[in-house]
């Protein structure tokens, strides 16, 4: 899990929640370095705490960058729903 966070551009989303960043982003291996990931997507810190708490990095390399198939995680699907309405740079302990 990539912990670094970067300075973003205006007009990029959340690949997970689709809400703008503000200041803080990450980049998101959609299939885990470990098994051979290479890509990456820009997502809050809280969307990426929020995906590594749901999947292991097995299902994460099964499921590849289909945020439909994520979302059909009831746990995730409420996250994101939840999440929605926060400010960008809104953080909070994710269990």
């Amino acid at each position: 899990m990539l912990r670094q966070a970067w300075l973003t551009m205006p007009d990029e989303t959340c690949w997970l929640c689709g809400r703008p960043f503000d200041t803080l982003m990450q980049a998101h291996h959609p299939v885990p370095k470990a098994k051979k990931g290479r890509g990456t997507v820009p997502v809050h810190p809280i969307c990426h705490k929020a995906i590594h708490a749901n999947f292991t990095n097995g299902e994460l390399a099964r499921i590849g960058d289909d945020r439909a198939r994520l979302l059909e995680n009831a746990a995730l699907a409420k996250f994101v729903e939840w999440v929605a309405n926060k400010p960008p740079d809104f953080h909070a302990p994710t269990r």
